[in-house]
């Protein structure tokens, strides 16, 4: 099950959650959290979904199917985070995989003060794997004083695995590190490509949760997810006039077409 806000370009949320999910394996049940009015140069605005229909849309669901895994990305107001609240601690055994969306890839604020605190209170803690990149980890952990020191604070907040991704970091290559039981496991090391792209934590974060409900530990989750995505963004293809989209289905074509 994908909580997510929808995104017309099918660049982020939903969509690429769905392709990645997928692209694992896996049948997507998806609740959509958010509408957005964006492109692949920016989010101009959005509108939260009423918190009682994104309850009603999981709980449906939750309560016809086996649901493996939750992968939450955009949640759109403090009051849906209530509501996602609410769903998670009726279903404590089901992983969860948490993208703390709080701006737009190419640009726009998704979450303010408000979100953010409730972020921190409601959701971390009941989180598998938490997936933020640099910037938001520094937004979550406010007090610390390196992506190290977020990493603890964020393990005392409540999550059991945390990744941050090193993509907006001014380094010669990404370095990705997990981080649980209050150190890091494994710092991921990737050639930095030359574009930037929409919906590159949206599919990372998918991909995880695919790989946990397939059965997988968070360690080699995380592991498979970081080298899917990044055929993704190896492949990924510039459609609009912003930012490239992911190929999250690189793997269903053709090399010499996945290549053009």
């Amino acid at each position: 099950m994908t909580l997510s806000g929808n995104d017309p370009t099918g660049g982020a949320g939903i969509q690429a959650d769905i392709e990645a999910l997928a692209s694992m394996g896996c049948h997507a049940a998806p609740v959509i959290t958010a509408l957005t009015i964006q492109d692949t140069g920016g989010v101009y605005r959005f509108d939260p979904v009423e918190p009682t229909v994104i309850i009603e849309q999981a709980r449906a669901v939750l309560e016809d199917m086996p649901v493996a895994a939750i992968k939450i990305g955009m949640v759109g107001s403090m009051e849906n985070v209530e509501s996602i609240h609410s769903i998670l601690v009726d279903y404590p055994q089901i992983p969860v995989v948490l993208d703390p969306v709080l701006a737009g890839g190419g640009g726009g604020s998704l979450a303010d003060a408000d979100v953010i605190d409730a972020i921190i209170s409601m959701l971390i803690p009941q989180t598998t794997v938490l997936t933020p990149n640099s910037n938001e980890a520094r937004l979550l952990a406010a007090e610390a004083d390196s992506l190290d020191a977020c990493a603890q604070e964020l393990l005392d907040m409540g999550a059991e695995f945390v990744l941050i991704t090193g993509t907006h970091e001014n380094t010669p290559t990404v370095e990705n590190r997990l981080y649980a039981e209050h150190r890091c496991l494994e710092t991921f090391t990737w050639e930095r490509l030359p574009n930037s792209y929409h919906g590159s934590g949206c599919t990372l974060a998918s991909t995880i949760a695919g790989l946990l409900g397939q059965g997988l530990e968070p360690f080699t989750a995380a592991h498979e997810a970081q080298e899917y995505t990044w055929e993704t963004l190896k492949h990924g293809y510039r459609i609009g006039m912003g930012q490239y989209l992911p190929n999250r289905l690189f793997w269903a074509r053709g090399e010499d077409e996945a290549n053009s």
